[in-house]
């Protein structure tokens, strides 16, 4: 295990010149221990013996060393809850170290995955459908109560969605962040950042205090691929940064799965095409489990089978319910076409709104209900 007081160096490295630049720490470490080179750098000597490409990172390190408390800085970030971890530790995340361009080292708060348990990352788009939100939540959810643990980037939209239903059902979920661990981004989801620390984990590449910029995500997102198993793209426009954690998780390996859509529809145009290319369909968590377990015997969830099995007239309702919103009108017909029943509309009103209360489904717009599990 790497002693802390070379984390603390290595952390000043890290907060001069970023954590992008896994060359320069190759030739750093190739002259000289960690602590000689901060030596060095403080007295000016840096850049005599690294001229070259890396000459103007060798300035930035001698005015960064000039001024800074190495000891002094570890401690306030250990203070502040944020842990630090390098490849060559044993608790170095196994599947990130298997990847091509792992982070030599990364930041975190909250708890790192289980390299035990199997993991997924549901990623899309960040202004979804509402079919497309309630399609992250069975995910998020499922995928949780089964043990499988969850990865995002925290984004808008699918990626925080799914991580929200998956800390909801008492599961473990990671968000990967393109920015510092001590910044939360979207500032709209501090709820959810604050219980992914307390019931999950943040972790990033760059040091604390670095904002979001645009420059750092797509980079950030061979981290959520790498941290997983399998990647799930839920809603996705054929031109969508989504698809550039598909390209990374497809180089490393990972296996790609994707939820069809309607031809018609923008955002399934991306899953579609993956698709076609070769993705692998998925229409339940169901069938997503059964690809990562074998063994899985496709039972619903304990919830499910409780609201189907507790009152008839509910669980035939749930069977008619679709992601996409139904009139009243248009459950009453169906309802009779499917079991040869009348049901009236203030019997049927009494029990959408029973399973609304519930959480098994939602009213749009007034008289139109959908499923939301």
């Amino acid at each position: 295990m790497r002693q802390e007081s070379e984390k603390a160096y290595i952390h000043w490295l890290y907060q001069a010149v970023g954590m992008g630049n896994r060359g320069l720490f190759r030739e750093l470490r190739r002259m000289a221990p960690i602590e000689e080179i901060y030596e060095m750098a403080k007295k000016g000597l840096l850049e005599e013996k690294l001229s070259g490409r890396y000459h103007k990172k060798a300035r930035i390190l001698t005015q960064s060393a000039q001024n800074y408390d190495v000891a002094a800085g570890y401690e306030r970030m250990a203070e502040r809850g944020i842990s630090f971890i390098t490849m060559e530790e044993e608790s170095y995340p196994e599947k990130l170290a298997s990847i091509p361009d792992a982070p030599c080292a990364i930041y975190y708060a909250g708890k790192l995955p289980d390299n035990q348990r199997k993991a997924v990352a549901v990623i899309g788009a960040r202004e979804c459908s509402e079919y497309g939100r309630m399609m992250a939540r069975e995910f998020g959810m499922m995928l949780a109560e089964a043990g499988i643990q969850v990865i995002s980037g925290m984004a808008r939209g699918i990626d925080g969605i799914g991580q929200q239903a998956a800390l909801q059902a008492g599961g473990y979920s990671l968000g990967v962040l393109g920015c510092g661990v001590d910044i939360c981004y979207p500032s709209e989801h501090r709820l959810l950042y604050e219980q992914l620390i307390e019931k999950g984990g943040v972790c990033s590449e760059y040091p604390p205090g670095i904002e979001p910029r645009a420059v750092l995500f797509p980079p950030r997102n061979r981290i959520i691929s790498g941290l997983c198993d399998a990647v799930i793209v839920i809603e996705a426009k054929e031109r969508s940064g989504t698809l550039i954690t598909v390209d990374m998780a497809l180089e490393q390996g990972r296996e790609v799965y994707a939820l069809p859509g309607r031809a018609t529809d923008p955002l399934s145009r991306g899953c579609n095409k993956l698709i076609r290319q070769g993705a692998e369909i998925v229409v339940s968590v169901q069938d997503l489990l059964k690809e990562l377990n074998p063994d899985f015997d496709g039972k619903e969830t304990y919830e499910q089978q409780m609201i189907f099995a507790s009152d008839g007239t509910k669980g035939q309702l749930m069977q008619i319910l679709d992601y996409q919103p139904r009139s009243m009108d248009m459950l009453q017909r169906t309802y009779e076409d499917a079991y040869g029943r009348r049901i009236e509309i203030p019997e049927l009103c009494h029990e959408l709104l029973q399973l609304c209360a519930a959480g098994y489904a939602g009213q749009i717009s007034g008289s139109y209900y959908v499923r939301k599990m």
